[in-house]
């Protein structure tokens, strides 16, 4: 019985649906991919965020924002916070969590508070928005500010953006009547230096003093 021998396939065969040329090709290739810097590999996936933004065509968006009205071309993907700080320089509203759990990004839309970074900007479109930047009257402060620094209401001060237009929100909806009553309705703003004692003074502060927000 004659001996079987293996052979090598020449390199244009066919081989699992394709050239022996082609496999080795896309080997290589990948090979590549998995020994390639991080900063190349990510200077990729930029490039590609880029090509998948191109796609989206732009919409325009009117919006009033801290009494000044802006006239704005922004993608349907685009959040509030994000035109907000990328487009209005207006960075006092912070991203933190940037999934709505941190409270940090809070302004005023129409008066109610909301969470930037869950809302997109397109649906503001006509509407009135009031970042911490509005809430000063010049050089005079308002007066949740006054009293966030009288009672000495943050630390690093990340959080104290959002904690401030929740606190004015919270004193206009009626629900700073006792300390309870505060924390559960400023339970959405979180602080990781943990000042809300003197947050809560603050806001009963202003609340004893009228209310007046």
């Amino acid at each position: 019985m004659p001996e079987k021998k293996l052979s090598i396939p020449p390199d244009d065969e066919p081989l699992l649906g394709g050239s022996r040329r082609d496999f080795l090709k896309q080997s290589t290739f990948l090979t590549a991919i998995a020994l390639a810097p991080v900063g190349i590999v990510k200077a990729a996936e930029n490039k590609l965020d880029e090509q998948i933004a191109a796609v989206f065509e732009k919409m325009p968006l009117n919006m009033k924002v801290n009494g000044v009205q802006h006239q704005l071309s922004v993608e349907p993907r685009s959040t509030l916070l994000d035109v907000l700080r990328e487009q209005l320089d207006l960075t006092g509203t912070k991203k933190g969590c940037d999934r709505g759990q941190c409270g940090a990004c809070t302004v005023h839309v129409n008066g109610k508070r909301i969470n930037s970074c869950l809302s997109l900007a397109i649906t503001n479109n006509g509407k009135e928005i009031t970042t911490i930047e509005g809430l000063a009257n010049g050089d005079k402060l308002h007066p949740m500010q006054q009293a966030f620094i009288d009672h000495d209401g943050f630390q690093c001060g990340y959080c104290t953006s959002g904690q401030i237009m929740s606190a004015v929100a919270c004193v206009h909806e009626g629900h700073a009547g006792s300390e309870m009553e505060i924390r559960e309705f400023m339970s959405g703003n979180i602080c990781r230096c943990g000042a809300y004692p003197n947050i809560v003074n603050a806001i009963q502060a202003v609340e004893k003093g009228g209310g007046k927000v």
